[in-house]
């Protein structure tokens, strides 16, 4: 971002291309993780397991699975946080990717394998 407008930068963030988006959609991993592949983040996918770490009470700390992943948003939907609406049915709830840390990387890509490991023989 180079305007330090905060309207700005948020117009910038909703009007920007998928694979500028995509990008956004990463959290931190866990201090194991970090530590296994050399990395501080990795974007968040389907399967990977994450705790919420920021929210309402009710969801802060929940450990669960990544349902899905809304690239337009920049949200993750987690297995276990949900919101109950007006005719009483629970739906998924989104969650900012930045109030996540991922626990578990689901590693059945093998370019996101590749990619990780990469890192960490590059830092060495």
């Amino acid at each position: 971002m180079t305007s330090s407008k905060a309207r700005t930068q948020r117009k910038a963030q909703a009007n920007a291309p998928a694979h500028v988006k995509r990008k956004m959609l990463s959290a931190h991993l866990s201090d194991d993780l970090r530590k296994q592949f050399g990395v501080r983040t990795a974007r968040v996918c389907k399967g990977d397991t994450v705790t919420v770490l920021r929210g309402n009470e009710d969801i802060r700390g929940v450990e669960g699975k990544v349902l899905s992943v809304i690239t337009k948003s920049g949200r993750v939907t987690v297995e276990g946080v949900t919101i109950d609406q007006a005719d009483g049915t629970s739906v998924a709830r989104p969650v900012h990717a930045s109030n996540l840390v991922i626990t578990k990387l689901s590693l059945d890509d093998a370019w996101r394998k590749d990619s990780l490991s990469k890192n960490k023989e590059a830092k060495q």
